[in-house]
């Protein structure tokens, strides 16, 4: 199972979960590409896409892709800490093609 990070999705996600292969976009050389764009590089090469672009699924089509997108509700990183747990439960579960939107914490 092979991750990316969106550009404005903390890296804390890839610090926490160091046992999964978690690469960034910035790592990939691909910060600044725009959604569509950035979509077509992504595919071939990972299976899941974790972003904070909640805006994602209604800007591109998605219906006939083949990546796994895990949608978090925020990219302030005390916040995404706090949802490791739900972040690592999604990946162990998400399919092919499958949208998954993580809530905030009640206490967020």
């Amino acid at each position: 199972m092979n991750i990316i990070l969106d550009e404005c999705t903390p890296h804390i996600v890839k610090k926490r979960l160091r046992h999964l292969a978690i690469r960034t976009v910035q790592e990939m050389g691909w910060a600044g590409v725009k959604n569509g764009a950035l979509l077509k590089k992504v595919e071939p090469l990972f299976d899941i896409f974790i972003t904070t672009d909640k805006n994602l699924r209604y800007q591109q089509n998605l219906s006939a892709s083949k990546l796994a997108f895990i949608v978090l509700p925020t990219n302030q990183v005390p916040v995404v800490a706090k949802l490791i747990p739900e972040i690592e439960s999604a990946l162990a579960t998400i399919q092919a093609g499958e949208f998954i939107e993580i809530s905030l914490p009640p206490d967020a």
